[in-house]
């Protein structure tokens, strides 16, 4: 009868996949002196690699002696010594625990061991500089870094473990293939959840950080890895901005860890770890989150601003819509893939032929022409995506729109019209407009394209200024995809007469600041309601200002009223704001408007009847001037709202 061990390790072997890359190098090894070392993060199934090597051993006739430093007491005297010259094979795991023995152990007790024996050695960090730097170990050491599993690897694992088809994908996004997540994934599937982020997982994030990171030497380490989650890249000034002086120690203490990689940028943790720390700071601390995330976004903006060219400030901007878009609850941006090797270029003579060519593929001749029109009279507004060899893969358009362009364009001309009901540009206001783009291979699906696009997009909005009144978004065939993702981002539905979906952001109802604070209360799941409002259209300003001079005086009812979140409010006060804009306003009539105003609504008198008397008007005449006085009153509201100038009539 088999023992319960046998049958554990039975399963053990049909639920493991993939890893062929390392089972070969091991099979290579297999018969020679040597060492072979496999490395990788807590949970990345290194134990399970030494399994399936020890039966591969034991199967081609080796004998297998195996250690594990957890359970053995920290000496020399305890490390295993096989005897005879037999062939063995001596497993060595979770050795970073006997690091403090890595000297001893690479120049006095791996050199006592027969030829015959191949050692294996496990832990988190790799082989040592003085590892590396010896031509006899470097002869004989075959070093398996072990990182997550591939998607292919992944799906065949949880097709061996019986999850259904339809939950793959979102399994492999969440635990970016990280074998420990998945194989909890799998738990809570067969428990019947549907995990839709970490923090759905047995156990919650706590669980998996004990396996990834471990124990964490104090409070300032801690705030230096969730520093290191949170932005894209982490440098020594970077941490000491955010985390404070004296970060020299932290900076160090972090590159030193396994689950952090170098980049030329800084340092990042590997994936799953990153969503692990922010999913656990968000549950335990969400005030801490909330206000990391705030000088996160000012952090961003100076490195943006400080890069010295575009495609620098691309470049960042590149990262930072890939790492966000992977997280992202938005279908449009979860698929932004990295750009290879795509950059954005300027527009040259010899690209408008491929651009009307890709368009009219996709889009057909109708759009083709609109492209060509606007190449002639808007060339500088176009971008090229191009690969290293010069070629268009793909391009994107953001136009200067006037109203001289009026007539051309079905699309920028229903942009046009909406600015002007909602709030007419002043002169020198830029309205940008969003208006074309495309990959060459893949239309407007993921692509690198597309993510050039989306960056480009998001670049524009972090260097956003005081010049720009509208943005417009009018590119995109799928409205539906990509309404969520641009609600998010303070975009909001223009309705009617453009044969692709519009989206608009007004500038100076909600401005750079307001916009900041909108992100942030998205990204940390507090609703907000931005500074300025919607915007009203003409009757509906009306309408406002009546309802203003009637309620001026009492604060209850004037709290409701949305001039308040009007350009006239701006200030310490709205209330007051308001009041002292109707009051300059109603200053600039006709003598006799003026004080019928201010007899009525600003310093009333009493009833209406009482302020037709104090004129000497008829209540009937009264009533004429005063529904005069109120229109021209809203004009000139309306004009110093919408930043025109005209004279009071």
């Amino acid at each position: 009868m088999p023992s319960l061990g046998q049958t554990l390790r039975e399963l053990r072997r049909s639920s493991f996949t993939g890893r062929d890359d390392e089972v070969a190098a091991f099979r290579a090894a297999l018969g020679g002196p040597g060492v072979v070392f496999v490395h990788g993060p807590g949970g990345v199934g290194k134990s399970a690699l030494l399994d399936v090597f020890a039966d591969l051993a034991a199967g081609k006739g080796f004998d297998v002696v195996r250690a594990d430093a957890r359970y053995l007491a920290l000496g020399r005297e305890a490390l295993p010594v096989p005897a005879g010259d037999a062939p063995v094979v001596l497993v060595l795991d979770t050795y970073e625990l006997l690091e403090p023995l890595d000297d001893w152990v690479r120049e006095h007790y791996l050199p006592s061991l027969p030829e015959s024996c191949l050692v294996v050695i496990a832990g988190r960090r790799g082989p040592g500089p003085r590892w590396r730097a010896d031509p006899a170990w470097r002869a004989l050491m075959t070093v398996v870094p072990l990182g997550n599993l591939s998607p292919r690897e992944g799906r065949a694992y949880l097709c061996a473990q019986g999850v259904p088809d339809q939950a793959h994908e979102q399994l492999l996004k969440i635990s970016s293939g990280h074998p420990l997540t998945l194989s909890m994934a799998v738990d809570a599937v067969r428990r019947g959840a549907a995990p839709r982020t970490l923090a759905d997982l047995p156990g919650g994030t706590g669980a998996l950080l004990a396996q990834l990171v471990g124990e964490v030497p104090g409070t300032r380490h801690r705030t230096a890895l969730e520093v290191c989650a949170l932005v894209l890249v982490t440098t020594e000034d970077l941490l000491r901005t955010l985390a404070g002086d004296d970060t020299g120690e932290l900076f160090a203490w972090l590159r030193s860890r396994v689950f952090v990689d170098e980049s030329p940028y800084g340092l990042h943790p590997h994936d799953v770890v990153r969503d692990a720390i922010v999913a656990d700071l968000r549950w335990r601390d969400p005030a801490r989150y909330a206000e990391l995330y705030r000088r996160k976004l000012a952090v961003l903006q100076d490195q943006v601003r400080g890069a010295a060219t575009e495609r620098e400030q691309l470049d960042l901007m590149v990262l930072t819509v890939v790492l966000n878009g992977s997280r992202s609850p938005h279908a449009a941006l979860t698929s932004l893939p990295p750009t290879m090797r795509t950059h954005a270029d300027e527009l040259r003579d010899d690209d408008h032929r491929a651009v009307v060519a890709m368009t009219e593929h996709w889009q057909g001749p109708g759009q083709a022409g609109l492209v060509a029109h606007w190449l002639r009279r808007r060339p500088g507004a176009f971008r090229v995506f191009r690969t290293d060899t010069g070629d268009a893969r793909g391009y994107g358009a953001c136009l200067d729109l006037a109203e001289a362009d009026l007539g051309d364009d079905p699309c920028t001309d229903a942009m046009w019209r909406h600015a002007a009901e909602f709030g007419p540009p002043r002169p020198g206001d830029r309205v940008r407009a969003w208006r074309f783009f495309l990959d060459r291979d893949h239309g407007q699906r993921p692509s690198p394209s597309l993510t050039l696009f989306v960056a480009w997009q998001m670049l524009e909005i972090v260097l956003i200024g005081d010049d720009t009144a509208w943005s417009f978004v009018g590119a995109f065939d799928d409205g539906d995809l990509w309404a969520p993702a641009l609600e998010s981002l303070g975009f909001t539905a223009v309705a009617g007469g453009s044969p692709f979906p519009l989206f608009a952001h007004d500038w100076r109802r909600a401005g750079a600041e307001e916009y900041a604070e909108l992100l942030h209360a998205n990204q940390v799941g507090r609703p907000v309601t931005p500074a300025a409002g919607p915007a009203l259209s003409r009757p509906e300003f009306a309408d406002a200002v009546r309802s203003a001079l009637r309620t001026l005086h009492d604060p209850e009812l004037l709290r409701s009223n949305p001039l308040l979140r009007s350009r006239l409010a701006r200030g310490d006060s709205p209330a007051a704001a308001l009041r002292e804009a109707v009051g300059d306003a109603a200053a600039l009539l006709k003598p006799e408007f003026g004080v019928l105003l201010d007899r009525t609504f600003l310093r009333p008198v009493g009833v209406q009847e009482r302020v037709a008397e104090s004129l000497h008007l008829s209540f009937n005449t009264y009533r004429r001037h005063r529904d005069k006085a109120v229109a021209q009153l809203t004009e000139l509201l309306w004009d110093r709202e919408t930043g025109r100038h005209r004279r009071p009539g």
